[in-house]
């Protein structure tokens, strides 16, 4: 049989996807590009805002029109928000919410293979799905933890994915050998809550790097995305001491006024968040040495988001944190959430324009990122894609670098002058 997939959303649902393929590799199934037709289609869904809804929806009828006699099985986030809107999309024979990923292979094949599925119990199926994504010779993306305990005023992924849980430092590193193996020497370490991770195994985040930082073969180490009031000096300290991580943070800002901050449960303020900015800065940038890059998240047109906040926002991230890169999002209601019925909801118009102020705020502070940079020297990573005769691959503070394609050093570390 073939199976093709489809993933929408974030770092760990393409994990999770590549764990789902090695798996149904394993019984035989053959991967092929879904817009061609197979017997099996499998979609990874985001439920993070409207539009990835209806996303969803949309190609799970595309398949259907594609392939009407395939199964359909659907997973993810929106899977598990709507499981029966999507179980009566035509097409669909299985949906598997957050504590039945362990089941999607397992049941899957039971299904095709004419025995019952086990996929109507959704209370026995607790367990954390450990998951890696091997696809490129480069670069890793290693799930760590899942869920999160903070319910955020405007946010549905404690309800999508649970409550924060981790998966052991000894199934993580036995993982990441494996990832090793496979010549693979980047890992992005991926969490929903990543800092917290420890939760439920009583270690902690610093543990769990320190453990990956001795696995042979792994030279580089990202973090994928961690909260500010998680970020703790001991390991600020610790990576600059001298490890395998790299000068790399995506920190969630979400908003620079410390109302909306409050408003939204945020657990820290601007002044704990400049404070975690600053600390890192002390640390970790040298004389002669590439910067460190802060990629920052920004939610725009949150309730209460008035002009004045707004420009609280604007010149927080402009005056204060001067991050090389911003990930902006267009507040989106979501039913269920307390922020859906809060008063002083922003216009669309408004929140459009809020975004394009903030890209073009992007602009200028990457710019100015990579212009500090100049001269400096680094390390990049080449990577395997190939465009007008031209090769990639990103230093290590996420500058990205071109040269002339040459197949040989795909997956090498070398050194250039940025």
């Amino acid at each position: 049989m073939d199976i093709a997939y489809l993933t929408l959303g974030c770092k760990l649902n393409y994990a999770e996807t590549s764990t789902y393929e090695r798996g149904f590799t394993a019984e035989g199934l053959r991967t092929v590009p879904w817009e061609e037709g197979a017997d099996v289609f499998l979609i990874n869904t985001c439920s993070v805002t409207e539009r990835a809804d209806k996303k969803a929806r949309n190609l799970i009828r595309k398949m259907h029109r594609i392939s009407p006699e395939a199964r359909i099985i659907v997973t993810g986030c929106y899977a598990e928000l709507q499981r029966d809107l999507l179980s009566g999309i035509e097409g669909v024979s299985l949906v598997f919410g957050a504590k039945e990923k362990n089941r999607v292979v397992p049941d899957t094949i039971a299904l095709l293979r004419g025995r019952e599925a086990a996929f109507n119990d959704r209370d026995i199926f607790s367990e954390t799905l450990p998951a890696y994504s091997i696809g490129e010779r480069t670069r890793s993306f290693l799930k760590v933890q899942d869920g999160c305990d903070n319910f955020c005023a405007y946010c549905t992924v404690p309800f999508a994915r649970g409550r924060s849980r981790n998966i052991p430092v000894p199934v993580l590193v036995d993982q990441a050998r494996k990832i090793a193996s496979e010549g693979v020497k980047e890992i992005v370490i991926t969490g929903v809550n990543t800092g917290d991770f420890g939760r439920t195994t009583g270690e902690s985040f610093l543990s769990l790097l320190q453990a990956l930082n001795e696995v042979e073969g792994i030279e580089r180490y990202r973090i994928s995305s961690i909260e500010p009031n998680l970020i703790t000096e001991e390991t600020v300290d610790w990576i600059a001491s001298g490890t395998k991580i790299q000068p790399h943070f995506h920190i969630p800002l979400q908003s620079g006024s410390d109302t909306i901050l409050a408003a939204m449960g945020r657990r820290y303020d601007t002044a704990l968040f400049a404070d975690r900015i600053g600390y890192i800065r002390s640390k970790m940038d040298r004389p002669g040495r590439p910067k460190v890059f802060f990629g920052i998240d920004v939610i725009a047109g949150l309730p209460g988001e008035t002009e004045e906040r707004f420009k609280e926002t604007y010149d927080f991230i402009k005056d204060t944190v001067r991050p090389a890169f911003l990930h902006i999002f267009p507040y989106s209601r979501r039913p269920g959430t307390r922020a859906f019925s809060m008063k002083g909801q922003v216009r669309e118009g408004i929140k459009t324009e809020r975004v394009e102020i903030l890209e073009r705020l992007c602009v200028e502070l990457h710019t100015e990122f990579v212009e500090s940079n100049k001269g400096l020297v680094s390390k990049v990573l080449w990577e395997s894609d190939c465009k007008d005769g031209m090769m990639g691959g990103y230093t290590e503070n996420y500058i990205r670098k071109e040269t002339s394609w040459d197949a040989s050093r795909i997956g090498k570390i070398e050194t250039v002058t940025i």
